[in-house]
């Protein structure tokens, strides 16, 4: 079914859902722990049982993703979400005390979590379920009513979140809208309290905008280009082996897969012969006969990836791997490449897609540079064996998240914050860090009997300076 075979809902009917949802966030917002983890329950239910075999059939369809890769990066990272929030969640709902300093005796200090209100997330469509829904289950446990726009690219997998939520959740509480452009401008241009977004910096700027008309605060999960560093001290199979599955899983359409590797020149050539390897092992020989590898998700994305290609091989870079494609199937084999100049598309845009340059450093230094002339990337992967020079790249960069020895895995721990820095991302994501970004954080004072404020009150007199000096001094 195309986009323009969709029924869209007319700007008139998101404006209808959009106030309905405001007149009933209240009660939303006073639902009690054991409420809100019913709802996640259901979810849950959905997800893991109900509808796994159609998540898997839509995603199938949409991007030609095994049931295995589905399980692995749609399904988990929902139900590990849901699972962690219901066993903190009475926990994260609880007031927080403060220590209240001595000066202001007599009183006490909390912070009360509150929701923002009526969030909107929108979702992109390299891991549908995963990022709709994911950010959903942070919303919910923090009590808001949300609006939540899936990408156009993924039609089957759009059409059936809706249809799942529609059976879960009254849409003055939680509310799917299909559709592709149009229908987001038409969402932007509502007084959102929140908004989270995940996708392209490009279009985090466009939708950062249209937040500030509003002053509504703001989640942006955005990406660039995250690079690798593989040093003299690595070893090089397991590396190869990691970083391999981190770049190709999805077909590399992910926004925290190794961008780029920058391999020391003594161990390049047995990083590529590793990594030949490891793509034969995983995908065989011909990876379009894979049933575990995906395909480019659209005809638009498949002719970026292969001018991405051409610009670099007529720029002089070699490919040393893969690099046979099939536009009718929008399949691209893994593909290695070497020699990439800095000025080609590979090196200046991010990729999204199965090309893997691979940069060969002599002094870290060279490779800190090049780092550090781009913007902050949304993660950072060393494979290091020595803790000087890990040491020395975490103390010379800045990224969203990083990983040592291994690559991608920290978007799956709970604990951890997952979001990037400017241009990756603003606000973190995941376990308490995804209720934070859809709570306020009420400050509440309370004085409990005469404090010594009073004495500091007008008219001022020699005793008062001296009782404020000594304020300014001790307190």
């Amino acid at each position: 079914m195309s986009s323009t075979q969709q029924t869209s809902i007319l700007p008139l009917d998101m404006a209808s859902i959009f106030h309905r949802q405001q007149n009933f966030k209240k009660g939303i917002a006073q639902s009690t722990t054991k409420q809100r983890k019913a709802k996640l329950r259901k979810l849950l239910h959905a997800v893991e049982v109900t509808y796994r075999n159609e998540i898997r059939q839509a995603l199938l369809e949409d991007f030609g993703k095994s049931a295995a890769e589905v399980d692995l990066t749609e399904i988990y990272p929902v139900t590990g979400e849901i699972k962690y929030a219901l066993r903190n969640l009475g926990d994260w709902m609880l007031d927080k005390p403060v220590n209240t300093k001595l000066a202001f005796f007599g009183s006490s200090s909390k912070i009360k979590y509150e929701p923002k209100g009526n969030v909107l997330i929108i979702s992109p469509w390299n891991f549908p379920i995963n990022l709709s829904f994911c950010p959903l289950i942070s919303a919910i446990a923090a009590g808001n009513t949300v609006i939540l726009k899936p990408s156009e690219h993924t039609e089957r997998t759009s059409a059936l979140m809706k249809k799942m939520i529609n059976e879960l959740f009254d849409e003055q509480e939680i509310a799917v809208i299909e559709g592709g452009i149009d229908e987001s401008t038409a969402l932007l241009k509502l007084p959102f309290n929140h908004i989270f977004f995940t996708g392209a910096p490009e279009i985090g700027k466009i939708v950062m905008r249209a937040a500030a008309v509003h002053l509504a605060s703001v989640t942006l999960e955005l990406g660039g280009k995250s690079p690798t560093v593989v040093d003299e001290t690595a070893d090089i199979e397991t590396a190869a082996k990691r970083i391999i599955w981190g770049k190709f899983l999805n077909a590399g359409q992910i926004c925290i897969a190794p961008d780029y590797v920058n391999v020391h020149r003594s161990k390049v050539d047995e990083f590529i012969v590793a990594a030949k390897q490891t793509l034969e092992k995983f995908f065989g020989l011909n990876s379009s006969d894979s049933k575990d590898y995906t395909k480019i998700v659209n005809i638009k994305h498949f002719n970026r990836l292969m001018d991405y290609l051409k610009n670099a091989v007529d720029k002089g870079a070699e490919i040393v791997h893969g690099g046979e494609s099939d536009a009718d199937t929008r399949s691209l084999a893994p593909t290695l490449m070497k020699d990439v100049p800095m000025d080609s598309d590979l090196m200046q845009q991010e990729i999204f897609g199965p090309i893997l340059p691979i940069r060969v450093y002599d002094h870290i230094d060279e490779v800190l540079e090049v780092i550090n002339d781009k913007e902050k990337p949304l993660a950072l992967y060393i494979y290091s064996k020595s803790q000087k020079n890990i040491r020395y790249i975490l103390n010379n960069t800045n990224s969203g998240g990083v990983c040592i020895n291994s690559n991608d895995l920290h978007f799956f721990n709970h604990e951890l914050p997952f979001g990037g820095v400017n241009n990756s991302g603003i606000g973190s994501s995941h376990g308490k860090h995804g209720f934070m970004a859809f709570s306020n954080e009420r400050s509440i004072y309370r004085q409990h009997i005469p404090g010594a404020i009073e004495l500091l009150m007008p008219p001022y007199n020699n005793f008062k300076q001296t009782l404020i000096n000594l304020t300014i001094k001790w307190f």
